[in-house]
């Protein structure tokens, strides 16, 4: 039967409003028709995947079952417009605004510091928003679960944290500002009083008045109660039908028997979204009373399909308070995956029967129900039970149930005595991350004995579906529980759960010990419950048996306060603010996608290559042109001016021409008048291609094809050879250092409006280098660039990574812009966004050093290979990993050499710290291996080969203010380090399968570009009449303050308040020829220029003031005004004496440096690789700081970014150069739970730096490298766990520091039964590059 052509009605709230929309798409999302039909753009798009919860909206529903209404945090990225008929939205817009009245979660977190870039403070603010309209006085713990599904990649996660403790129901933990909490506080454990200044003062926040949030509206309760019919929904490819009754569903079932049935859509909308596919009828049987109800049977507990996790979680936690422990083995099991499944937001709308019916290889919760041998009730005409079993899931996310058949429901079974069960789930990053490998055990014993009588062990993560150890299980039957069983339960998993070497997911060699590990832990779980019939663990095994829990974190900020002074305008050196942080909180701070629509505009979609190296034969586009609204097709051939582009030469094209050399190559784009429908025409453009070989993917690869950039750059100092010869030892070492992407929340976007006339052109762009796009735009319109003029208001983060890479999309949606003659508008998905952008350089490096039997190192040879992608970009500046090839150590004999590799990857580019944390680490590689080689603390190695005041670099600048050991001293006292290293060692000898490691790691950071021209820096100030003054730079925000700083500069220099005082963007049009906001140089550059403005305004106002000294700063701006004086003013500023010569290894590159010191401590798993951060340390030189409140949170958040980049962020791609890792499903940044739980950051006090402003230091970039304490701490870790097997001396373990490279690097008993497949014998899945 034919659908009719019109749909039923959708009708639903936002934020109080009734919208009832006639012509409901069911392919658009809530987040689509939030920003596009109703321009609430407060709601923002993170990753389209439901991975980072910048969407986050609350969804309010009355449920007539349970007779209550219920709120519940979702994202409105994956939540179908379809779904909410009767519910009612609330966005971030919806709940307070800075015009009126703010909320108290709005606040907190603003005034808390807990907002940068502010792209991902809306979501947060409503994830926090809808646990408050749940539980208004939380727990700690019921935060840090609230935001298992947000990221943040600015802030560090630490003031959001501390933020929004001031909710909880203790406001455990945190700082009692003195009043007495004798045992914990701060002031009384040594730290002398005048050092503890808050960041922000508490007692100033709003009290949370639960009784003025929105209502339910009542017009929805009335709705609800009335019987309901199915409703219909006509898309342009989709029919959505709602049935509300069982039966409706099941005929619909036998008449579209392919039809999907969708709940949360959080597996059905990334299929279509992201795997291409198209579901042309869903069922949405949400609503269904059977497949909702929740029962309790003689066997178990029954539960609907349709039942959300969330919900069946709060059922089981209350079974398990009831039931008696022997009952619920089980449900505790479940319960454990369930806390790291996905996030909340994921869990509040995800249904179980959808886990099941998906048949994922990795699912989380299929492994406990086939361990435990669910029973499932499936429906058509008639009702059959099926057990959940091997047989379940015939084939790859295939299962049993005919196509007419549902599930109905599943149920849950009671254990009895002398039954153990256990779950396990073992993922790259503990919160919402998809499983390595997961697992559920279940064993029974004979009666009061231990002696098995079944057991059941299945696996997730091991094959194409989800398989049960069968051999193994028929060989563990009838035997006692004791050792001889283990030794044979791992010899048999090692062979039955073999994987092909080459197997999709790659780490082939950690899954299977994995296998082997977890059955352990099982085994001793078991052990450790059966009690009296068998001998208990041993005490130093006792770790291994226990649940990972996530403790509160705590924190301390120290840092130097200005001493009460007698004008309280000058706001430098306070902590103010961020001064769009209220907007951020609010979702009123406009980003460039947020900009409203242009009345004939139209969308841009890219079409990207598929090969990493190839000819380019054929491009047909007659599909793609077929799909509606779509405008054009635009390609090399459109371009008015030149195809050449590139941010220093120009060696790449906007469009590729004839060959492309990486995946996700531009060849075109599709001009659409919707986005979707742009981007399903990008899909139908087919392109034919005639590969070429070699393809050169690895460092590796190009090491053997000699395929390099020129030139090839080194510094030498000393006599290295005589070096060598007088060292009493020699080593060689290599390491692989990944590379990271910067997943910046917001993608790259552009809006290209064309002027009409004289070939003008206005971009809005996300970008860090406004003139860079301008000049590269007008090269590709073939204009001059006074014709084009490019806006930056803010970023939402940038990193480095829209220092150049911006620029291949500005310049294509320019020439889109131009062709079509109509304002295009292009926001990058985040996978497009991770394919075409590059990011950080992977580094390859290897040593030889010299040294002497007391450790001090002699001489060194170091030569690094960076992967620069397939163009040069700014490559040739991340040779800063030279400049910092001996990070704080004075080594007297030293040459180092670096090649920029060029490979058919994406071109690699900037991202916070340039090479230099690169180079650092590979030093910090040497350190580690001398100091295991001597036997002697490390520490103490690192101590003397530290430089000293006056002492020169290898390229020979020398180190003046030379701050890094007293940072030392004060990081040694800050963490205590003497007696955390005891407590280590103490704990290290009593514990086997869990270990901790401890480590000190100092940095020095140089600061300016490296590129001499780019030190300059302008701005324009200008005073109004009214007394107001309009500031503009050559900087851009992107969340790091630096509008913040500038307008206290400004303030402090012209002896006015902040209030007066405006920045409203970045443009070309009033500071020309800019540097890109970068290099950690921004403040010191355009601080001094700025600083020059005001000090020639001052100049012109001196007579007024001089004759009316009585008056105020209007009278003196009045009257300039009327005696006609010139109230605005450039200001210019260049970095002086600087320019360093690699020929002849002169001259200064650096203006000064910024030093650090970190220390670490955590603790691994030595059976599963995971590992914990439980504390660090930070002592920070940032010299008079600006504003300490944005100097910590640049420390905090550097720090967090490198550790993702050494423990977590793992780039995967496959031999043939396609990246994997395309979203925050499979690429990891570090969340919420991976903070330090203890975290105290200091800033060195009196350190006043003469060479920058008001005495400031840079801070963006140094603290990144900080992190390498947590890596070397997990490789102090590694080496007590190698002991135990007798392996000492140096070992290498390549960066990030994974759970995987953990593991393999804890080498016992288990890894042996797992020896690695021989390199050269299988195509891997997935390649270092």
């Amino acid at each position: 039967t034919t659908p009719p052509s019109t749909g039923d009605d959708l009708v639903f709230f936002v934020n109080g409003k009734k919208i009832t929309e006639k012509n409901a798409e069911p392919e658009i999302t809530l987040l689509t028709y939030l920003r596009r039909s109703l321009g609430l753009t407060g709601t923002k798009l993170g990753c389209a995947e439901g991975g980072c919860g910048a969407c986050t909206v609350m969804v309010s529903k009355y449920h007539p079952h349970q007779n209550r209404i219920i709120h519940h945090a979702v994202n409105a990225c994956l939540a179908p417009l379809c779904s909410l008929h009767h519910c009612a939205v609330t966005t971030v817009d919806g709940i307070g605004s800075v015009a009126s009245k703010l909320h108290p979660v709005q606040e907190r977190i603003a005034k808390a510091h807990g907002s940068q870039c502010g792209f991902c403070t809306p979501g947060i603010v409503m994830s926090m928003y809808a646990l408050l309209r749940n539980n208004p006085r939380p727990s700690m713990h019921d935060i840090q679960e609230a935001f298992q599904g947000n990221l943040c990649r600015c802030t560090g996660y630490r003031p959001i944290l501390e933020g929004y403790r001031t909710f909880t129901k203790f406001q455990d933990g945190g700082c009692c500002g003195g009043k007495g909490q004798t045992n914990g506080c701060c002031m009384t454990n040594g730290h002398i009083q005048e050092h503890v200044n808050k960041l922000y003062d508490q007692s100033e926040f709003m009290p949370l008045d639960p009784t003025q949030e929105i209502i339910f509206p009542p017009e929805l309760m009335v709705r609800i109660k009335l019987p309901q019919r199915e409703l219909r929904f006509v898309g342009e490819r989709v029919l959505w039908i709602q049935p509300y009754s069982l039966k409706e569903l099941l005929e619909l079932k036998a008449t579209y028997p392919n039809a999907k049935l969708v709940v949360g859509n959080t597996e059905v909308g990334i299929e279509m979204k992201f795997k291409n596919l198209l579901y042309p009828v869903i069922l949405a049987p949400a609503y269904i009373p059977e497949l909702n109800i929740i029962q309790h049977t003689q066997d178990g507990i029954q539960v609907g399909a349709s039942v959300t996790l969330t919900v069946l979680g709060d059922m089981l936690r209350a079974a398990v308070k009831k039931l008696p422990a022997h009952q619920t083995e089980v449900f505790e099991a479940v319960l454990e995956q369930l806390r790291w499944f996905a996030g909340q937001q994921i869990r509040n709308v995800a249904a179980v029967g959808g886990n099941i019916m998906t048949a994922s290889p990795i699912s989380d919760l299929n492994p406990v129900f086939m361990a435990a041998g669910c029973k499932l009730t499936v429906m058509s005409k008639g009702k059959r039970v099926l057990e959940m079993d091997e047989k379940f899931f015939p084939g790859y996310r295939k299962t049993i149930l005919k196509s007419e058949e549902i599930l109905l429901s599943i149920e849950i079974p009671y254990t009895r005595k002398g039954q153990y069960f256990s779950a396990f789930k073992q993922s790259p990053r503990k919160e919402d991350d998809i499983a390595i490998v997961t697992c559920g055990m279940n064993v029974l014993f004979k009666e009061k004995s231990n002696i098995v009588q079944s057991i059941r062990i299945s696996y997730g993560g091991m094959a194409p579906v989800t398989v049960l150890a069968t051999a193994t299980c028929n060989r563990l039957l009838n035997r006692q529980w004791n050792e001889e069983l283990l030794e044979q339960a791992c010899t048999s998993l090692a062979e039955e759960m073999s994987l092909s070497p080459s197997a999709p997911g790659g780490m082939v060699t950690y899954r299977r010990t994995l296998t082997i590990s977890l059955f352990y832990k099982f085994f001793l779980t078991v052990q450790h419950k059966l009690g009296v019939t068998v001998e208990d663990v041993r005490p130093e095994y006792a770790t291994a048996t226990e649940l990972f829990q996530l403790d509160s974190p705590s924190s301390v900020q120290l840092y130097q306060a200005v001493p009460p002074g007698h004008n309280n305008d000058d706001v430098v050196g306070h902590p103010i603010m961020h001064l769009s942080a209220l907007k951020h909180a609010t979702g009123e701070a406009i980003y460039c996608d947020d900009i409203p629509c242009y009345e004939n505009e139209l969308h841009l979609a890219l079409v990207t290559s598929i090969k990493a190296q190839a000819l380019i034969k054929s491009i047909d586009t007659s599909d793609a042109m077929a799909v509606p609204g779509v405008v054009a097709f635009i390609s090399a051939k459109d371009i008015p001016g030149s195809n050449l582009t590139g941010p220093v030469v120009y060696d790449e094209t906007v469009f590729a021409d004839d060959k492309v050399t990486c995946v996700g190559h531009i060849v075109g784009a599709i001009v659409a008048d919707t986005q979707a429908h742009a981007q399903r025409a990008a899909k139908d453009v087919k392109i034919s291609y005639e590969e070429l070989q070699p393809v050169i993917v690895t460092i590796q690869d190009a090491i053997a094809n000699k395929s390099f950039y020129q030139p090839v750059r080194s510094i030498e100092r000393g006599d290295v050879a005589q070096g060598f010869k007088d060292s009493d030892h020699i080593l060689h070492g290599k390491m692989h250092i990944g590379g990271q992407e910067q997943f910046y929340l917001e993608t790259n976007c552009t809006l290209a409006v064309p002027r009409g006339e004289d070939g003008e052109m206005e971009l809005f762009v996300s970008t860090q280098s406004a003139s860079k796009t301008q000049a590269l735009v007008a090269k590709a319109l073939g204009v001059p660039a006074n014709r084009v003029v490019c806006r930056v208001k803010r970023m939402g983060g940038g990193f480095g990574g829209k220092e150049s890479r911006s620029t291949i999309l500005s310049t294509v949606v320019a020439v889109a812009a131009h062709t079509v003659k109509r304002p295009v508008r292009c926001m990058l998905d985040r996978d497009e966004d991770m394919l075409v952008t590059g990011g950080r350089h992977p580094f390859f490096g290897h040593y030889k050093v010299g040294y002497m039997n007391n450790g001090r190192v002699m001489a060194l040879d170091v030569t690094f290979y960076s992967n620069a992608g397939n163009s040069l970009d700014l490559s040739l500046s991340v040779s800063r990993a030279l400049f910092h090839m001996d990070n704080s150590y004075n080594i007297p004999n030293i040459h180092g050499t670096g090649y920029m590799c060029k490979t058919n990857l994406p071109s690699n580019s900037a991202f916070r710290g340039f090479g230099g944390p690169q180079g650092m680490m590979i030093a910090e590689s040497w350190m580690s291996d001398v100091a295991l080689s001597c036997g002697l603390p490390a520490e103490e190695v690192r101590r003397m080969n530290m430089y000293k005041e006056g002492d020169f670099t290898p390229f020979n600048q020398r180190l003046d203010q030379f701050t890094i050991d007293r940072c030392w001293e004060e990081c040694m006292q800050l963490s205590d380090f003497n007696k955390r290293k005891e407590a280590v060692e103490q704990y290290n000898r009593q514990h086997r399968w869990t270990k901790r490691g401890l480590s000190i790691i100092p940095t020095k950071f140089g600061i300016s570009f490296t590129a001499v021209f780019l030190n300059q820096a302008g701005a324009l100030v200008h005073v109004y009449s009214d007394g107001s003054v309009l500031l503009t730079h050559g900087g851009t925000e992107m969340g790091q303050g630096l509008h913040t700083k500038m307008v206290q500069v400004a303030s402090k220099t012209l002896g006015i308040p902040c209030s007066k005082i405006h920045i409203t963007e970045t443009s070309t049009n009033t500071v020309p020829n800019t540097s890109p906001t970068a290099a950690s140089a921004s403040s010191d550059l355009n601080g001094m220029a700025i600083y020059n403005a005001c000090q020639t305004l001052l100049q012109r106002l001196q007579p007024y003031k001089d004759k009316n000294p009585k008056g105020c700063w209007e009278d003196w701006v009045k009257a300039a005004y009327f005696d006609r004086v010139n109230l605005s003013a450039n200001g210019f500023y260049k970095t002086p004496d600087l320019g360093y010569d690699f020929d002849t290894n002169s001259g200064r590159p650096f203006n000064y440096f910024s030093y650090g010191v970190a220390v670490s401590e955590v603790e691994i798993d030595c059976l599963t690789g995971s590992h914990k951060n439980l504390h660090t340390s930070i002592v920070m030189d940032v010299g008079k700081s600006l504003n300490p409140a944005l100097d910590i949170g640049q420390v905090e958040g550097g720090f967090m970014q490198g550790l993702g980049l050494f423990t977590l962020e793992e780039l995967r791609y496959s031999p043939d150069g396609y990246l994997y890792t395309r979203g925050p499903g499979m690429y990891k940044i570090p969340s919420f739970g991976d903070i330090p739980i203890e975290l105290k950051v200091s800033l060195l006090r009196d350190t006043p730096n003469e060479k920058a402003i008001f005495s400031s230091k840079a801070v963006g970039e140094p603290p990144l490298f900080l992190a390498a304490s947590v890596f070397y701490a997990i490789k102090d870790a590694i080496i007590a766990a190698r002991a135990e097997s007798g392996l000492t001396g140096p070992f290498r373990l390549d960066s990030p520091a994974t759970p995987e490279r953990i593991r393999n690097a804890c080498e016992d008993k288990f890894t042996k039964l797992c020896p690695p497949a021989d390199p050269g014998t299988f195509t891997p899945w997935a390649v270092q590059v």
